[in-house]
């Protein structure tokens, strides 16, 4: 429970960032400043590989959050870095990491409600 709860802030945290690194910025901007766009990268990675680790039973609990959609952009970061398409990793964090991030909260705070509760 606790390392699910670590996983869900650093997700929330990667895809905060994602959606600072692009905020405002067309996807030229973002493909032709390198360091903005390896920030890009490496918070879809974070992103993507914390999602694999988060437990199946949460992923069980919470089966409306798409946990594979980050995984999936990933691996695509992981194994093809030298073709990803920036304008994807832009639409994701323009246009879908918002309720993503909203289900993370949600489940952030169900999961955290449930650790405070004492053992019977």
């Amino acid at each position: 429970m606790q390392r699910d709860l670590l996983l869900l802030r650093e997700m929330i945290d990667a895809a905060e960032q994602a959606r600072s690194i692009v905020a405002g910025r067309t996807v030229t901007e973002v493909a032709d400043d390198r360091l903005r766009r390896d920030a890009l990268l490496g918070n879809s990675t974070v992103l993507g590989e914390a999602a694999t680790l988060v437990s199946d039973e949460t992923k069980a609990r919470f089966p409306a959050l798409p946990w594979r959609n980050p995984v999936r952009l990933r691996n695509r970061v992981v194994h093809g870095y030298w073709s990803v398409d920036v304008a994807l990793l832009h639409t994701t964090a323009t246009d879908q990491l918002d309720g993503f991030v909203v289900g993370l909260v949600e489940v952030l705070a169900v999961l955290t409600a449930d650790a405070e509760q004492p053992d019977p």
